[in-house]
């Protein structure tokens, strides 16, 4: 079968192209530019627990020593701090990272890849759709056809995968801009991020904005200012008077020695595609969606885009088509993304807005934990998205319990047991194609998995792992949150609970198994009539 084709060598290109790889599918990633990244210390990107946690098993490198895990994070208005937060093990800590350096490291693991080719200084010109696949043109010194299974667009805003399909992507253009600058300097605090809304060495009003400060490796800072609405230039005599009085405002009336690294203009746009999905032809990042206002952050969701999609088009490789599963792909994914730009447009008055609102007691603080939430992966500006009202979850269930996890939400990562007896991390069975099953068992961390292998329940729960409609693969954990002793969990291959059953129950859990891929694959003359009614 024809390998996938990926659009764009950016994070989100490298990581769908990885993960597909660590499935078994083949892929060409056609690379706009020449196989390298400019190091742009201004552009980096801050990932959340389980996104940089998917990044660190994919790239196999420990990120947190290439990136800044914060000790905590701290807001202030004018001289007073409004909230602080401590990061630890009831609140991990955010990993903020150059974004130069994430594809680095994604590049360093594909370069080993024997089913992954990077076609460099190739600009897509053409698509072309059939039943059976689909075949790009790329323009340069000679113009190249590649034939695919299916094609990713991960090329960005202006994305010419969106254009050639005749994909509308309505929204709003410039909904905040931030100066950006990256330097090395010492600050009064060591590795604590800060947000510092009205700032008292700057005069009150709708320029006095907001500044953020990140720390990065080796005592380099990102500093993000605010700039007020309109298209005035930013100036380096501008950019450097703000960078001046900022570093002496913290240091209490002198600026402290500075080497300035980077600096650059960030402008916020929010903007959501109508479609992800045309036939054999799908849409991730920033060519699906634009959003990073009020701390938010765009990249995670196209990484998140990215984990979504793997396993699904992974399927429908190897397995035939799966309609049902890569619609899913379209209907999860711009939901929580939509929800996520609803949240951020709907604050964007209250926290920009000024005005009478401004002055209602209490409504300062308010703003200040929205934007925190925003920063810190929390509320509904920030938090992770869940498929509950995903099409791939079961019906009702009759065996069905409820845990400490939702259905459709990420599952806690927990030790447990893997079918070799050796001890590992939940999250490490993501990504492999396969559906989990775990059972809650007490006692089995402390007994080698040949004392209860073929005791209990367990005989009954692996037959009915073995009889699924999809490869599985079953854990034992010893403990789960809330979860009582023989419940037994059933995760996506992306790492989403699809149900928690009361002990062994095969009709059920082949019934749940069964709607997490989609239900039964589609015949070829489905998937045919299918594309001809997307086509139209």
């Amino acid at each position: 079968m024809d390998p996938v084709i990926i659009v764009g060598a950016g994070p989100v290109g490298l990581t769908l192209a990885l993960a597909l790889a660590r499935q078994d599918v083949p892929c060409v990633v056609l690379d706009e530019g020449p196989g390298k990244d400019e190091p742009r210390p201004a552009r980096t990107v801050v990932l959340h627990e389980e996104t940089a946690a998917l990044m660190e098993r994919l790239t196999g490198v420990p990120l947190a020593y290439a990136g800044v895990r914060w000790a905590g994070w701290r807001s202030m208005r004018r001289k007073q701090v409004t909230a602080e937060v401590a990061f630890g093990n009831t609140e991990p800590a955010p990993l903020h990272i150059a974004q130069h350096v994430l594809t680095d490291a994604l590049r360093a693991a594909l370069a080993g890849e024997r089913l992954v080719r990077i076609a460099v200084n190739s600009r897509l010109d053409t698509i072309e759709q059939e039943p059976s696949g689909v075949t790009a043109h790329t323009r340069g010194g000679t113009g190249t056809w590649w034939r695919g299974s299916y094609l990713v667009g991960c090329d960005g805003p202006r994305s010419t995968v969106r254009k050639l399909q005749d994909i509308r992507f309505p929204g709003r253009t410039a909904v905040e801009r931030h100066a950006v600058a990256a330097l090395r300097t010492e600050l009064p605090w060591y590795d604590e991020a800060l947000l510092h809304r009205t700032p008292p060495w700057r005069a009150s009003g709708p320029s006095a904005g907001e500044i953020t400060a990140r720390p990065l490796p080796d005592g380099v800072w990102r500093l993000d200012w605010l700039l007020p609405p309109g298209k005035d230039l930013v100036t380096p005599e501008l950019l450097l008077g703000r960078i001046r009085e900022t570093l002496a405002g913290w240091a209490g009336g002198q600026t402290p020695p500075y080497e300035l690294l980077d600096t650059g203009v960030h402008t916020v746009h929010h903007r959501l595609a109508r479609r992800w999905r045309a036939d054999r032809v799908f849409l991730a990042g920033d060519a699906a969606h634009l959003l990073g206002s009020l701390g938010t952050h765009g990249l995670e969701e196209g990484l998140r885009d990215a984990d979504n999609l793997a396993w699904k088009l992974a399927l429908a490789w190897h397995h035939g088509p799966h309609e049902a599963l890569l619609d899913s792909y379209q209907t999860e994914r711009r939901a929580i993304v939509a929800a996520r730009l609803r949240a951020a447009d709907q604050a964007l008055p209250l926290v920009r807005g000024g005005g009478l609102r401004s002055y209602v007691p209490g409504s300062a603080r308010g703003h200040d934990t929205l934007l925190m939430d925003g920063h810190l992966g929390r509320g509904p500006l920030g938090a992770p998205g869940t498929y509950a009202g995903s099409p791939l979850a079961p019906g009702r269930l009759e065996g069905e319990v409820p845990i400490g996890t939702a259905p459709g939400s990420a599952v806690t990562d927990v030790r447990v047991t893997a079918e070799d007896g050796t001890f590992v991390r939940l999250r490490d069975r993501f990504g492999r194609g396969a559906l989990l099953v775990v059972l809650i068992a007490p006692g089995t961390g402390v007994w080698e998995r040949r004392h209860w292998v073929s005791a209990g329940i367990m005989p009954r729960l692996a037959a009915a792992v073995s009889t699924l409609p999809h490869r599985a693969e079953l854990l034992v954990a010893e403990s789960y949150p809330g979860a009582a002793a023989h419940t037994v969990l059933l995760v996506r291959p992306d790492g989403h609970l699809v149900t928690a059953l009361s002990g062994v129950r095969p009709a059920d859990l082949y019934a749940a198994a069964e709607a997490a891929v989609g239900g039964p694959a589609t015949t070829e003359a489905e998937a045919k009539a299918d594309a001809g009614a997307g086509s139209r």
